[in-house]
């Protein structure tokens, strides 16, 4: 009998490790607790997932996982072939220094959210980025549901206050989106409630695309996130390599 590929330890603290998966096993647990954040997970992931490395947050003691993520590390020139690039025109990345890691399906446990799991799962990644010596963390932020005016205060502070950059901000090539600046001009009344990982994204300096896609298959709403690591502000660049280290 072939020995089970145990997952690759990269950090601890507390309760909790994030791993590495090192084989099937490991990433059907990653699949199973993305199937409770994406319905289109719930028939095994996409095809996608073969090129990705994937990032488990577990308990210590029981081995359940409580956070996931997917990345892989590209070079500029790749931006646009990437799978964020399967939905944003990723053009304007590929003139800007790499390299660059991709982060994908970044998922909590519904019924466990807990602020040091999300915390360590942002540890695993800093630790990565660092390794991978990258210049730039990018992705999709998701809201929960495809009706943009149940999210519009938050979208419109996204447009107010946290736009990428013209040079890099990706261009709008899904077949269904919705501009920020339709949330802005909605005069929503509301709390601006953002995702716990976007708003982790945002005190990092992150910055968004000035659209959001409208996702049936997923059931959400996401924009491009992406995240200059070198404008990352120092006291949050400190306490992410405080709880990495």
């Amino acid at each position: 009998m072939k020995a089970r590929r145990m997952p690759i330890p990269i950090l601890a603290k507390g309760r909790y490790r994030a791993v590495e998966a090192q084989d099937a096993a490991d990433v059907a647990r990653a699949m199973s607790l993305r199937a409770r954040s994406f319905p289109v997970d719930r028939a095994g992931g996409d095809a996608w997932d073969a090129s990705f490395r994937h990032v488990l947050v577990e308990d210590a003691a029981t081995g359940e996982a409580l956070a996931a993520f997917r990345m892989a590390t590209l070079a500029p020139h790749e931006a646009a072939r990437s799978c964020t690039g399967t939905t944003y025109d990723l053009s304007g990345l590929s003139r800007r220094p790499g390299p660059f890691v991709e982060v994908g399906r970044f998922c909590l446990h519904p019924e466990r959210r807990d602020a040091d799991a999300l915390r360590l799962a942002l540890a695993a990644l800093t630790r990565i980025v660092d390794a991978a010596g990258a210049e730039m963390l990018f992705g999709c932020a998701s809201f929960r549901g495809t009706d943009w005016r149940a999210h519009a205060p938050a979208l419109a502070r996204l447009h107010d206050r946290h736009l990428a950059p013209p040079a890099w901000r990706p261009r709008a090539t899904a077949p269904r989106t919705v501009p920020l600046a339709r949330a802005t001009e909605s005069g929503a009344p509301g709390p601006a409630a953002m995702p716990p990982l976007l708003r982790s994204y945002l005190g990092m300096g992150g910055r968004v695309s000035d659209h959001a896609v409208i996702d049936e298959a997923m059931d959400t709403l996401h924009v491009f996130t992406g995240i200059d690591v070198g404008a990352i502000p120092a006291a949050r660049r400190r306490l992410l390599r405080a709880t990495a280290g």
